[in-house]
């Protein structure tokens, strides 16, 4: 006959179980072990984890809440390293002769009548460029890396965010064919955001989707193509060297949300390349 146990000395057993030595621990209790990373970027203080965003002890980022692999992540030149553009300046399509040729591969967004045109030669250097066409704030970017180009929809809870690359990339055989993307993130929460999987995986953002823009408002396309389409078109200037701001607004992303409905959790992940003509061209 089997003996049943009082059920006051199971609790008590799980009790003392949160006072048992390590070994005896739940791994879920168990103190997170060491990630063994590309040139020792991850490391642990005051019981978080953190991640080296740059000489200055406060560009670490906080990825205590990371959603994916830190041992996946490569590289980690710091967070300012890439120019991403906050005041982008642009310049007539008659001003781009001897710099721009007709086949070259340009991201081209239309707000209402304004066109506005970043060569993906240009986003190589910048990766990111934060604008505001027609008076919609918008964020273009492109991997080089993984050849992904997209416009996103950067508004969230009512309130403009400012993107740039983190300086890492992340590379998983599942995701995006297993190419190196590069992970970005914003100053108002330091959250990172990796737009192949079309995310945040880390901070007050995490799990909130990447907007991607309504597909008929941009294009993944040629130059030329935009050009002979619109004429009046403006396009991003080469040779912007600008510093990183030396402050910015963070958010509590709480706040944000009491005074706004919740945001789509979606994941929203850019086409691939010539996937997107949405401003009248063709596709390849």
């Amino acid at each position: 006959m089997t003996q049943r146990i009082p059920i006051f000395l199971v609790t008590a057993a799980l009790l003392a179980g949160a006072g048992s030595s390590p070994a005896q621990r739940p791994d879920s209790q168990k103190p997170k072990p060491p990630v063994a990373i590309e040139n020792g970027k991850v490391f642990e203080k005051d019981g978080r984890r953190l991640l080296y965003g740059g000489e200055n002890a406060s560009w670490n980022f906080d990825i205590t809440d990371f959603s994916l692999d830190p041992a996946k992540l490569h590289h980690g030149l710091g967070r300012e390293y890439s120019k991403a553009l906050i005041a982008p300046e642009f310049v007539p399509a008659s001003r781009t002769e001897g710099w721009l040729a007709g086949n070259a591969r340009v991201l081209a967004v239309k707000v209402g009548e304004e066109v506005r045109v970043y060569p993906l030669n240009l986003l190589i250097q910048h990766k990111v460029v934060n604008d505001v066409v027609g008076g919609r704030p918008i964020m273009a970017a492109y991997c080089v890396l993984a050849d992904l180009s997209s416009v996103y929809d950067r508004t969230y809870y009512g309130r403009p965010f400012t993107f740039g690359c983190s300086g890492y990339t992340y590379a998983s055989p599942e995701i995006w064919d297993g190419r190196d993307s590069f992970l970005l993130w914003d100053r108002e929460t330091e959250s990172l955001w990796l737009p192949a999987t079309g995310a945040a995986v880390s901070g007050q953002m995490k799990g909130e989707a990447l907007k991607v823009l309504d597909e008929a408002l941009w294009s993944q396309t040629t130059w030329g193509e935009v050009k002979e389409l619109f004429p009046n078109a403006v396009v991003l200037t080469p040779n912007q060297t600008p510093d990183p701001p030396a402050s910015w607004t963070k958010c509590n992303v709480a706040e944000l949300r009491s005074g706004h409905p919740r945001e789509s959790t979606a994941r929203s992940v850019s086409p691939r390349w010539g996937g997107n003509k949405g401003l009248g061209g063709k596709k390849p």
